[in-house]
Formats: C-alpha cells, sequence, structure tokens
C-alpha cells in the first residue's frame, strides 16, 4: 500500500513519518510491519523485570550482578522461583511505587517544545516541583517534535514533553527506529485551535478550504489527527483537497503572515499570537470538536523505569504534582508569568494569559470566556491511545493489522499514574477505557476495527 508524507518545505522538522525504519523490498516507505507479538514488554512485565533486578542485588549485595547473568546461571524458572520465595512479586510491585528510595540519578536533562501544552513540566522548574521530589531538573527548550524524539531516542533527554501520538508511534516503529517508550502522563486535555489567516474570514465554513494550505506541528500528532477528522467530516479528504504541512509551532505565525499557509491546528500561545498581531482568527476551538481530547505528555524510554526506578518514581510525582496544581485556575495567572521568559515560552505574559485562563479575543472582534480551553489531567486513557492507533490505521500510517488494546496497555502507563495521583491525595480513575465522543459520534474502543471501517474518507 503506497502511503503519503506531508509536505514540508520547512527547515525545524523534516523527518516525517516515512522514514529509514522499514528495509523491506517490497516497501521502502518505513511504516510499520509488526504485529502484536513484535510488541516489547509490556509495563507490567517491565516493572517485574525491575522487581527481580532489585531483589538480586538485594540478596548477593553487588549491584554489578545483572539479572541476566544470574539467570543463565540457574534458568528462568528457577530465578522466578528464588525471587518468589523472597518476596512476592504481587507485594513487590504494588509497593515500588509506595516506597521510593533516593533517586539513581538526580540531575535530569528534560526536553520541551516551547507551547502552553507543556506548562507542568516547564513550570516545574522554576516553581520548585521537581526539587520537591528530590530531583535536579533542567527543562531544555527543543525546536520541535522530530528534535524531541530524536534527542530522546539518542539518550540526550532523559525523559521529554511529546504529543501524545509519539510514544505510540516510536513503540511500534512507525516513522522512526522501533524503541520501547513508555507515557504515564497526560500533560494537557484540550489546548488547540484552528486558526485561519484575515484574508479568510468570508471562508469560515470547512466546505470552503478546498486548495487551502494548513500546517500542523508534526504527523504523529492531535493536530494532524484532529484536522483530518475535522475536514473529512466537511467532505474534504484532507490528502487530495488540502495540503497538510509540517511546521514547527514558533514558525506558524510567521509562515501565516507571509502567506504560506492559509491556516493552522497549532498548539497555543501561537493560535493567540496570531490574533494579538492581528494576522488570523481563531475558527474553531478543538475542544469543540472532542471535549477533553488529550494533547501533548510526559514520556520516558521504558529503560528509565526499569533501570532507575526511583528516579522514574520520582519524577512522575513532580509532573502529576505539577499537573494537578495547573488544573486550578486560581493558579492560571501566576503560573503564566513563570513559564513566559524567554528561556520558556518567550511570550508577552497576556497572551498566555489569555490561552490559560480562557479568556480570550478570538480575532472576530469578540472576547470570548472559555474556562477549560486547555485544562491539565495527567491521566493517560487507554481509550484515548485506542482512538489514536485508529486514526493511524484510517490514513494510513499503519498498513498491518495491529492489537489496538495491547499498544496502548503497552504505553499509557495509567496503572502508575493512577498510583501516583492517590498518593498525591488527588482522585484518579478505577477503569482505563471509557466511550469518547467527537464531533457527535461515539467511540466504542472495544469495536477499533467497526470503527475505521465506518469511515467514508479513509486510506485502508
Amino acid at each position: 500500500m503506497s502511503v503519503k508524507s506531508l509536505d514540508n518545505p520547512y527547515s525545524g522538522d523534516t523527518d516525517l513519518v516515512h522514514g529509514a525504519s522499514c528495509t523491506c523490498s517490497d516497501c521502502g516507505k518505513g511504516h510499520h510491519h509488526a504485529g502484536a507479538e513484535d510488541l516489547p514488554q509490556s509495563g507490567e512485565a517491565m516493572l517485574e523485570r525491575a522487581v527481580e533486578s532489585a531483589v538480586v542485588r538485594a540478596v548477593f549485595g553487588h549491584n554489578e550482578f545483572s539479572r541476566r547473568s544470574f539467570g543463565k546461571m540457574l534458568g528462568g524458572a528457577t530465578l522466578a522461583g528464588l525471587i518468589g520465595s523472597v518476596l512476592p512479586l504481587d507485594k513487590a510491585k504494588a509497593a515500588i511505587l509506595d516506597n521510593l528510595g533516593t533517586p539513581e540519578k538526580t540531575d535530569l536533562q528534560i526536553g520541551f517544545v516551547p507551547i502552553t501544552c507543556a506548562t507542568p513540566i516547564i513550570m516545574a522548574q522554576p516553581m520548585g516541583f521537581y526539587e520537591k521530589h528530590g530531583l535536579n531538573a533542567s527543562v531544555i527548550k527543543t525546536a520541535g517534535w522530530a528534535v524531541a524524539r530524536d534527542k530522546s531516542l539518542n539518550g540526550e533527554y532523559d525523559a521529554s514533553h511529546m504529543l501524545t501520538p509519539m510514544p505510540l508511534a516510536m513503540t511500534i516503529g512507525a516513522g522512526s527506529t522501533a524503541e520501547p517508550y513508555l507515557m504515564p502522563a497526560v500533560e494537557n486535555i484540550n489546548g488547540q485551535a484552528i486558526v485561519l489567516h484575515n484574508d479568510h474570514k468570508d471562508k469560515n465554513d470547512p466546505k470552503l478550504w478546498k486548495g487551502f494550505k494548513f500546517g500542523v506541528p508534526f504527523e504523529y500528532s492531535m493536530h494532524n489527527f484532529l484536522l483530518r477528522y475535522y475536514v473529512a467530516e466537511a467532505g474534504l479528504d484532507p490528502d487530495t483537497d488540502i495540503q497538510i504541512r509540517v511546521v514547527p509551532p514558533p514558525e506558524m505565525v510567521a509562515n501565516l503572515r507571509a502567506g504560506n499557509l492559509d491556516g493552522y491546528l497549532s498548539p497555543d500561545p501561537f493560535n493567540q499570537r496570531a490574533v494579538w498581531e492581528k494576522i488570523g482568527f481563531i475558527h474553531i476551538l478543538t475542544k469543540d470538536i472532542w471535549e477533553g481530547h488529550p494533547c501533548c505528555a510526559f514520556a520516558c524510554p521504558a529503560t528509565l523505569a526499569t533501570e532507575m526506578p526511583n528516579t522514574y518514581g520520582a519524577l512522575l510525582k513532580a509532573i502529576v504534582d505539577a499537573t494537578q496544581y495547573a488544573a486550578k485556575h486560581e493558579n492560571r495567572k501566576e503560573i503564566s508569568a513563570a513559564i513566559a521568559p524567554a528561556n520558556y515560552l518567550n511570550q508577552p505574559v497576556p497572551v498566555i494569559e489569555q490561552v490559560l485562563t480562557g479568556r480570550f479575543a478570538d480575532g472576530l472582534g469578540n472576547v470570548q470566556n472559555v474556562p477549560d480551553r486547555i485544562d491539565f489531567d495527567p491521566f493517560p486513557w487507554h481509550s484515548m491511545g485506542v482512538w489514536i492507533l485508529t486514526q493511524m490505521k484510517r490514513w494510513g500510517y499503519i498498513t498491518d493489522d495491529i492489537d489496538y488494546k495491547a499498544v496502548a496497555e503497552q504505553v499509557y502507563v495509567a496503572g502508575d499514574c493512577a498510583k501516583i495521583m492517590r498518593d498525591l491525595g488527588y482522585e484518579a480513575p478505577d477503569v482505563t477505557y471509557k466511550s469518547h465522543t467527537i464531533m457527535g459520534k461515539t467511540f466504542d474502543p472495544s469495536k477499533p476495527e467497526e470503527y475505521v471501517e465506518s469511515f467514508a474518507i479513509k486510506r485502508v
């Protein structure tokens, strides 16, 4: 199956969905051919491995004495029996986040792309959340998502702000080399918008957008999938009736001004910045496409959890703590001032306040009051992961059969997040799947293939 990639004339994010990860002779496109059997260990299995390693070190007193070498000496079944006799695994797994010790590594590098969706990750540095949980973390401004992905893959970043589809794609090897990633926390929900150039105020109906050029920040993004969904519901094919280009968020406004784009579906503050600079207007907030949709996330290599569980636990605590602080509207102005400086968002405080408080000018002469224009909820619903995978399948980013549930549960570590939320005194869901409504259509996560097939416009 021939699969497209986005037209991208820009310099910031040049590595698109079909890179060099696939070398099969009939394809050469870099798309994913693996089935469920190719998935890396589940989050549960990785935690079990971490517990086993910890017990082996405790029993023998040698940090360098690896589980692998001991397992070869005794055999896997014997090792499992020994571990179970020393400390029941079910209790150990439950206790590992209960009794976090000193972080194995305290000096951490955490990447972020300068958008308001990264608010918890950014604010956790100037507002002391990393320090509160025993970490000396530095947040590093990153030009775009391909850079964030690659720096994370090559170990320059210990963890990173990512778009919620990215760790799913990275784990299954779509668009990059397959590497198991965990997404234990969502950064924000809602928080995006479709902006059009002021020249198109007479074309506020998406049915009139044929031939338009739109920007999105990355192919594996909610921005791309929501834009595709939105225009397809209006009867336009996003691959033939419009152009979709990858543009780093900080370059969105300049490209709108120059006429390189007719509009974009972008994270903030660049939607509000277009209004601030009198270049564009807000056509629709994405919360009005899907109320409560996920946007950005906190993600890390699976090895962080298995090799440094104390560091992983402390970092997750800091992120969840900051996310819950950001969820309280009375804190939003304080946060706006904290994340506005040049080393973070580099934006005027009033622009950020309009986004975080939800009281904003829309560029059409109105002042709107939408308190949940952006909101913050760390829980990574497995059903959201399944929906994202259905859109990857719908538009040809995944070409083979996929076990949607297995992949979502592998990557979205809902159990870890719920445990940390409760430890910090916050409420957490006791289920990980629920139905979602997108533009009036209900998504049942137990029937993903039926959902994909239900669309008139699709690539499969």
